[in-house]
């Protein structure tokens, strides 16, 4: 019998087609709106909490946290805390994080490319 993990010659953790993988639990982490925005509005820039959440509009204190912990979580986002009263956080994206950016801005690129093609299947669908 042949495997599913012997078709991809992926370990089973690195199978983003298993309901049970790492990959697909990452994926699932880093494939949200938020989190791409937030990549995208640190760039190669090192962000306060408050800038974030002003570069990021609509976003609420509650998500901007969430989303910044998940993603320092799967070690995409640096948090350095300097000793200061109030004490002063920073983020920076990582080095795997930096590389998750090109894959960002490439879906900025393509949304900028053809947002004028969706907004009209978009219109045809809703007549």
């Amino acid at each position: 019998m042949v495997t599913k993990q012997l078709l991809t010659g992926l370990p089973e953790d690195a199978d983003l087609r298993r309901a049970d993988s790492l990959a697909r639990e990452i994926f699932s982490d880093v494939a949200n709106k938020w989190a791409f925005l937030i990549i995208e509005a640190l760039g190669d820039r090192t962000l306060r909490f408050s800038e974030l959440r002003n570069d990021v509009e609509g976003i609420s204190h509650k998500m901007l946290t969430q989303n910044l912990r998940m993603l320092e979580r799967n070690g995409l986002v640096e948090r350095k805390v300097h000793p200061t009263v109030p004490p002063r956080v920073e983020y920076t994206l990582t080095e795997p994080g930096q590389a998750l950016r090109a894959t960002v801005d490439g879906m900025c690129g393509w949304t900028h490319q053809y947002l004028g093609r969706i907004e009209d299947a978009r219109r045809r669908f809703g007549a």
